[in-house]
């Protein structure tokens, strides 16, 4: 039974999302643009909840407390570093100032090592509990649609028609099933690891969160959308709650 909860929960994160995000493209500009920002706003709540309410209490709970605290360090670093090697891989002038457009390699084999972690933390949070399971797939399906928006985007900013570039993004979180499989038949070997996973896995959620999505709110000062944007965040960290006292 649980192969079979493992597979639903890898394919609705990784396919399901990126056909929801594929069928938004067919809003208007301004719906799309309306309806992305909703998401954008609970995805941090999300986030939030599910690293500091679930995933890090678990990681101490079941492991060393001293090393989940490093795996939480060296995971921000670790992506702070990446994300600036991929600015830097797109620099277009001598003083490297960050542009919009990214190319297509490069969006699409950092799109693909990200689902890689998506996976492998998916089954991980699974061999821990089934709440766990649900509030990390809940967690990434919710960060992974606008995220899949903006992937998409970029693709077609970039020259590639529509429909090729859901193609591109198909196969691209693909590697969510492959390595989360990967990761259920080698359950035994990675057990130990599980801890250092969900560790490294909510220092990435915690990073998206305060790193991308909260800047990107503060575009938005007005007294109506920090309200919006603050009940947002709050029904995010509900879901999690919730998600996490299911029985």
């Amino acid at each position: 039974m649980t192969i079979i909860i493992v597979i639903t929960a890898l394919i609705t994160a990784s396919i399901g999302c990126v056909v929801i995000s594929g069928l938004m493209l067919f809003l208007k500009d301004q719906q799309l643009n309306k309806v992305s920002t909703y998401f954008l706003y609970i995805a941090s709540g999300i986030l939030l909840g599910a690293a500091l309410l679930g995933m890090i209490p678990k990681a101490v709970s079941i492991g060393d407390s001293h090393k989940v605290a490093w795996t939480i360090l060296i995971g921000i670093l670790f992506l702070f570093s990446l994300e600036k090697f991929v600015l830097w891989r797109n620099c277009s002038d001598e003083n490297c100032e960050r542009r919009g457009n990214a190319s297509v390699s490069v969006t699409l084999i950092g799109d693909a090592f990200h689902h890689i972690i998506d996976g492998i933390v998916i089954t991980s949070a699974f061999l821990i509990s089934t709440e766990v399971g649900l509030t990390v797939t809940i967690s990434i399906i919710f960060h992974e649609i606008p995220k899949a928006l903006g992937d998409l985007s970029i693709l077609i900013k970039n020259g590639v028609i529509r429909k090729r570039a859901f193609w591109y993004k198909i196969v691209s979180v693909s590697t969510t099933v492959i390595f989360g499989l990967f990761a259920y038949f080698l359950s035994g070997t990675i057990k130990t690891m599980v801890p250092y996973v969900l560790a490294f896995s909510a220092a990435s959620f915690l990073y998206l969160s305060m790193a991308q999505l909260i800047p990107e709110m503060h575009k938005r000062s007005t007294l109506k959308d920090s309200v919006t944007q603050i009940s947002f965040i709050l029904l995010g960290v509900l879901i999690i709650y919730l998600s996490l006292h299911l029985k």
